[in-house]
């Protein structure tokens, strides 16, 4: 059950935001590329603050993800660790995922191909 719903628009990207039970839901829409996180960055972080969160990022509408991008993810992961909070990565498509793997990212970000698998290790101890 989705408790709170948001939509950031803006010229190249969408954020949605919903929490469900206790999970934050953020879906990303466009390119992250220095223009696309320049225009979520600030409300990205803002999702991701507080202590003990559980994010997950839905980037199965990510077409293209830049250096910016994975920065992005990085800085609000190890933000959420040292909150004990946590994040995990939704359904990246093929060339978003193959850019993530080669960076090392599933080391620091686990990702997921399932919503309830997420949930497993998100919602975990």
């Amino acid at each position: 059950m989705y408790l709170r719903h948001f939509c950031t628009r803006g010229e190249n990207m969408e954020l949605q935001y919903n929490e469900l039970d206790r999970i934050r839901v953020i879906k990303v829409t466009g390119n992250l590329d220095i223009l696309g996180v320049g225009e979520i960055e600030t409300k990205f972080a803002g999702y991701c603050a507080g202590d003990d969160a559980r994010v997950l990022v839905d980037l199965s509408e990510v077409d293209y993800m830049a250096s910016i991008g994975i920065r992005l993810l990085t800085i609000n992961a190890k933000s959420l660790a040292s909150r004990r909070g946590r994040m995990a990565l939704l359904k990246p498509n093929a060339n978003v995922k193959n850019v993530l793997e080669m960076t090392g990212i599933p080391s620091i970000i686990p990702m997921y191909d399932s919503f309830e698998s997420a949930e497993a290790v998100l919602l975990g101890s």
